[in-house]
């Protein structure tokens, strides 16, 4: 479980295919504190397990599951990622809660500046836009933000406001229009959904 709340930016620093999965070792520094073999980072929103690590890397291996519903496997070395350790049960909730199973990708439509934010415009996955509602909680690429508007339909779309912060402390700030991103809808969304329609298959 993580909470959205970006640690700090890493570096992918190798990439190895195997075969049916992919290696992939970052270097950092914060995340790797207290990390030790089995932990649990998110990499661009994405959950991964430490297999092993040296004093300024960690590898993880990335299933073929996660590299067709990421962006990770389209990573080369050198990219910047967004990291953040599991949560403590102690751990301010400062974003939402975040499980680190990405539902899909969007693109980076247009940035917007303003004096002292930007208003970013992300495509969604239409199976997905569902799940978002205005004020509503998104992690995109690791990130906890919140939803300012929603365009429903074919071309379906939503936009967050980032502050310098975020823009500067994560890979969003650099992110350029046409630049894939992982995307992660809000849990209790999926549970509210599941529940209704539960009762009312019961119903009928």
């Amino acid at each position: 479980m993580f909470t959205g709340l970006v640690e700090e930016i890493g570096e992918v620093v190798q990439i190895e295919d195997l075969g049916d999965s992919t290696r992939i070792t970052i270097q950092a520094a914060t995340v790797l504190e207290d990390a030790k073999h089995g932990d649990s980072i998110s990499v661009n929103g994405c959950c991964l397990t430490v297999m092993a690590q040296t004093l300024g890397t960690f590898s993880a291996d990335v299933m073929a599951e996660s590299l067709a519903r990421t962006n990770l496997g389209d990573a080369r070395v050198g990219d910047p990622v967004n990291l953040e350790r599991a949560a403590l049960v102690s751990t301010r909730l400062g974003g939402h809660i975040v499980q680190g199973h990405v539902d899909g990708t969007g693109t980076l439509l247009e940035r917007v500046p303003s004096a002292n934010w930007e208003t970013f415009r992300f495509s969604v996955p239409s199976e997905l836009v569902r799940y978002l509602v205005e004020k509503g909680s998104i992690t995109v690429s690791g990130t906890s933000l919140t939803v300012v508007d929603v365009v429903d339909g074919p071309e379906a779309s939503f936009s967050v406001s980032l502050i310098p912060t975020t823009l500067t402390d994560t890979i969003l700030g650099a992110l350029q229009p046409g630049t894939p991103v992982n995307l992660e809808v809000d849990v209790l969304a999926k549970y509210v959904e599941r529940l209704l329609t539960v009762a009312k298959g019961s119903n009928s």
